[in-house]
């Protein structure tokens, strides 16, 4: 998407450690109108597909996925990665490795808000080696929910979570902008 890989050259900054920071605009501080053409890009995509939730992952994950979801005109379920005393005990759990944190995360979503029967769409802003979709994937199939897709906003093609997502799991992976390689001194480069 053009538009996306426009903002990410000028707004988007490479640091060392394979960081690509883009918290002026999507996840830190949300450029609300930008983010809802990204939506309306995901609905393009997935509005045919009778999709009754959006799933996603705090806390970078919830608002666009927010702005997704008004496009679809339904709610949002987001995963936790910490337990609160006002969640039941009755949740879907799955292990989340944050690339970003160096942890692991036991994700939860309470079993009242996910289960047999939605059909989910995943959304996330970053999708690298796939740990954050492959704990969410888990999650919806534990609740016997179907997945319908994942709309990511940039994926690191490079390092290959994108493509085990959608050739070992069988799952549709829509990544807006694809990464294809990154440096400080070179910039990004994004696949054909």
């Amino acid at each position: 998407m053009k538009l996306l890989e426009d903002r990410i050259r000028r707004d988007g900054k490479i640091f060392e450690g394979d960081v690509l920071k883009v918290d002026s605009f999507v996840n830190h501080q949300i450029d609300v109108g930008f983010i809802s053409e990204l939506g309306k890009e995901f609905y393009r995509l997935f509005g045919d597909c009778g999709i009754n939730k959006i799933l996603t992952i705090e806390a970078s994950g919830i608002g666009i996925a927010c702005l997704v979801a008004a496009h679809f005109n339904v709610p949002v379920v987001f995963a936790k990665k910490s337990k609160s005393i006002n969640i039941s005990a009755d949740v879907y759990s799955s292990k989340v490795e944050s690339y970003t944190h160096g942890k692991t995360y036991d994700v939860i979503v309470s079993r009242e808000f996910l289960g047999k029967g939605d059909k989910v769409l995943i959304i996330d802003d970053f999708l690298a080696k796939g740990s954050a979709l492959k704990g969410l994937i888990s999650l919806a199939k534990d609740a016997g929910a179907e997945v319908v897709g994942a709309g990511i906003i940039i994926e690191k093609a490079y390092q290959g979570g994108g493509d085990y997502i959608r050739n070992e799991m069988g799952v549709r992976v829509e990544s807006l902008a694809r990464v294809a390689s990154m440096s400080v001194a070179g910039g990004v480069v994004f696949c054909d």
